[in-house]
């Protein structure tokens, strides 16, 4: 019977893909990861919500075109619009301490 080493180093496989913790392209890459995860949110909520991107658009005064590029993580909404489009879906933002 053979030994297998079945070890997987994921810090290992994050900084090559990523670049190495406190480098530049690895806080450009973590940067672009909230983004899509914040765009994802947007999303699922508006889903949620029963909302086509075309009615949210209407809602808060855009097109649906600004809706899907915030959805697919190309733009990031201002605050003042985030706040605009949360509410829009009958939804609050809570802000609180980690």
């Amino acid at each position: 019977m053979t030994k297998r080493n079945d070890n997987y180093d994921v810090s290992a496989q994050l900084a090559r893909e990523l670049g190495a913790p406190g480098t530049k392209e690895r806080e450009e890459n973590t940067e672009k990861a909230w983004e899509e995860y914040n765009a994802q949110i947007l999303l699922d909520a508006r889903k949620n919500a029963r909302l086509s991107q075309e009615e949210l658009a209407h809602r808060i005064g855009t097109d649906k075109g600004y809706i899907s590029r915030i959805e697919r993580g190309l733009t990031i909404p201002t605050v003042a619009t985030l706040y605009k489009i949360v509410a829009a879906m009958g939804m609050t933002i809570e802000l609180k301490p980690l």
